[in-house]
């Protein structure tokens, strides 16, 4: 058993905002932001796992009134450094089980975070929360990645993901459980302030697109678009990742 608290531990929130970078650059952030106020539609939103509010603080400064889920107390205490809970209510718990009201119009669970619960069950119950929240004809959006498996070499358990000067990103399988490990190497003197590398580990339970659709269908959802991308460019088999759209049909 992972304990989530000690993973997005004081750490990881200082280190988690890349202003203007990254996950933070405005051509990822600019296009996110667009889809989920289309989906919102003049209602409310709910983010599971808001994190330091990547995505809701802009979301909110669009115009949409966004509440969150968030279980890790050092994410919440960043987030809670940029913006109070007037503006933008948090309620600290478990995606899978915390309520933050219902009869939202949208909610939405981004950057892979989905696959931090380690079990199917887990990952099922993430839906059948989201559809307590919702209003019929709601809409839940995941953005996830497709698992490269098809990138593994014979007799090897794991792949290069990312290598560029002063990081490298190795993910390694276990095929029999659903499990990957991410392992990040930092050895840039600007980021680790030394010349000694600095190595982070992360857990995730990868997800086919068509196991998550099941889930979906088990909440009460139908799966009615998805993309390669928030630019809403077509999935097909080469892409790396997805954006799904599910809307709730009845409650399970």
């Amino acid at each position: 058993m992972v304990d989530q608290q000690k993973l997005w531990d004081d750490v990881a929130a200082q280190n988690y905002d890349t202003p203007g970078e990254g996950m933070f650059a405005d051509d990822v952030l600019g296009p996110t932001i667009d889809v989920l106020v289309d989906f919102a539609d003049g209602g409310r939103a709910v983010e599971f796992a808001i994190g330091t509010g990547r995505v809701a603080i802009p979301l909110s400064e669009a115009g949409v009134g966004v509440s969150g889920i968030e279980l890790s107390t050092a994410m919440l205490a960043r987030l809670r450094e940029k913006i109070g809970p007037d503006a933008l209510p948090v309620v600290e718990g478990d995606m899978t089980t915390a309520s933050a009201g219902d009869e939202f119009a949208l909610a939405y669970l981004v950057f892979n975070t989905i696959s931090n619960l380690l079990t199917q069950d887990e990952q099922v119950e993430c839906f059948r929360n989201a559809a307590r929240h919702l209003r019929h004809g709601g809409r839940f959006v995941i953005e996830l990645w497709v698992p490269q498996l098809r990138s593994l070499a014979p007799g090897h358990g794991g792949t290069l993901e990312v290598s560029e000067p002063g990081y490298i990103l190795v993910d390694t399988y276990d095929p029999l459980q659903q499990l990957v490990i991410s392992h990040h190497v930092s050895f840039d003197p600007q980021i680790t302030g030394s010349h000694e590398a600095r190595i982070g580990r992360s857990p995730h339970r990868y997800i086919w697109p068509s196991e998550l659709d099941l889930m979906a269908r088990l909440a009460g959802f139908e799966l009615e678009s998805r993309w390669a991308d928030w630019d809403r460019s077509p999935f097909t088999a080469e892409s790396r990742s997805h954006v799904s759209v599910y809307r709730l049909v009845h409650q399970a």
